[in-house]
């Protein structure tokens, strides 16, 4: 110990980049005000951590590379396995991010009751007692001897428990709380969450495990750590929903092994996290009949069409109208209403208006544009749209409709939950496919759209 010596750096909390003087903007990155002082021990720690001293391995030639040690195997969890690309790779190291109580925890203990029967997974929790797990295990029916938990944060007793138990899956919850005493710094700090991540790499690859790290999120919606820590995952997974909701969304953002354009629908119940594999039937379940300033569209989650359904209510405001969106961004839901009324007639500005995605789903594609408008002059109007009718388009600001993308799987979903009618872009280059009993109302802009549909729905 005493040839270690004890040197301050500073630390970008954002990217991670290092610098001997602190910096009010980040050289790197261009944040500001994240260069963090820490104190580092140089010498028996990195000696210690085995990342400074670690053998050089041969070169080879790219034909001599071998492709076929890649094994997938399953999880259990059909929506998991789908948004890993068909299941988790041996030897991949996966981060699982979300908000407090969100639920990765209870996702990933769930796949440890599904594939403990026949594989040897350590579980360290950093945060929790070794009674909370087992009492979460119970509520879950969860009851393996292949599963071990470990409750220390310390890296050489993760290390020595690995050395011990050797197991084939190992969970970590969280990151956050790993530390390693040759890192001068706080558990949790950037320099830790880097240097504990990399140690778990090289156990992870060396040994041929397949490791799941719990992360936390910032306030702003991020990984918290360095941003280096998702470069150095091979997957990275953002488990998304509301707490007042019982819906969640597994979402990849990064996949060194599959597609990211996948998401997993889950539902909250009290034994667990329940697979949702019609998600469109589950979130317009409970829809009011004959209601005015609702319409259904299907927006696009990776390859998943989702019917979602979006309500609006216009009532008269006064000087100061105010505006609320949830599930829609506020600034494409401000510019719709304003087209709304320089373009479609109907003046909803001066009117107090919400727009609200049913089931805490967020829709950010324009696809969902003439869904919003038409909520928007049915609530204004108190005409309803039907109930069996939907919509698909974007929307211009001169009010015109323009194409959208992957129309035919939008439709299908649509013809499949029982619509009989849906307005589309007139000028749609994509030839719908034959779906009988499914009626298309081509229109060129939104005033025709309101025309076709709210007209014709004050009629009946």
């Amino acid at each position: 110990m005493a040839n270690q010596k004890t040197k301050t750096v500073y630390c970008c909390a954002e990217c991670g980049y290092e610098s001997a003087n602190w910096a009010g903007k980040c050289p790197s990155c261009g944040a500001w005000n994240s260069m963090k002082e820490f104190r580092m021990q140089s010498g028996a720690g990195m000696h210690k951590g085995g990342s400074a001293t670690e053998s050089i391995g041969k070169p080879k030639r790219l034909s001599e590379l071998d492709t076929s040690k890649e094994i997938r195997f399953s999880t259990g969890i059909s929506e998991l396995d789908r948004v890993l690309g068909g299941g988790a790779v041996c030897g991949s190291l996966i981060l699982v991010g979300g908000a407090p109580g969100i639920g990765k925890s209870t996702l990933l203990l769930q796949l440890c009751g599904k594939i403990s029967e026949d594989r040897v997974i350590l579980y360290i929790t950093g945060e929790e007692s070794e009674r909370q797990i087992k009492l979460r295990a119970e509520r879950l029916g969860i009851e393996h001897d292949l599963l071990y938990v470990y409750t220390g944060t310390d890296m050489d007793g993760i290390r020595k428990t690995l050395d011990l138990v050797q197991p084939e899956i190992m969970i970590v919850d969280s990151i956050q709380t790993i530390s390693d005493s040759g890192v001068g710094s706080m558990p949790g700090s950037p320099n830790q969450v880097r240097e504990c991540t990399m140690q778990i790499l090289r156990l992870t690859k060396d040994r041929g495990m397949t490791v799941f790290l719990i992360g936390h999120i910032t306030k702003e919606g991020s990984l918290a750590g360095p941003k280096i820590l998702e470069h150095m995952v091979d997957c990275v997974l953002y488990f998304e929903g509301e707490r007042e909701t019982s819906f969640r969304i597994l979402r990849a953002v990064k996949n060194r092994f599959g597609s990211t354009n996948e998401i997993g629908v889950f539902e909250m119940h009290a034994d667990g996290l329940i697979c949702v594999e019609n998600p469109s039937a589950l979130l317009l379940s409970g829809r009011p009949e004959h209601s005015s300033g609702t319409c259904v569209t299907c927006v696009m989650e990776g390859s998943r069409p989702i019917l979602a359904e979006i309500q609006a209510l216009v009532s008269p405001g006064g000087h100061n109208a105010s505006r609320r969106s949830n599930g829609i961004d506020f600034n494409r839901a401000s510019m719709l209403i304003a087209v709304l009324e320089k373009r479609g007639g109907i003046p909803v500005t001066a009117c107090d208006t919400y727009v609200n995605v049913v089931g805490g789903l967020t829709v950010d594609e324009p696809a969902a544009d003439l869904a919003t408008v038409l909520a928007l002059a049915s609530s204004y109007l108190d005409r309803p749209l039907g109930s069996e009718l939907g919509a698909i388009g974007e929307v211009g600001l001169s009010g015109e409709l323009r194409q959208v993308s992957y129309l035919n799987q939008r439709l299908s979903e649509i013809h499949r939950l029982g619509f009989r009618q849906c307005v589309v872009p007139a000028n749609m280059k994509e030839i719908p496919a034959d779906l009988p009993g499914l009626e298309l109302i081509p229109v060129k802009n939104i005033r025709q759209a309101i025309q076709m549909t709210l007209s014709k729905q004050s009629t009946d």
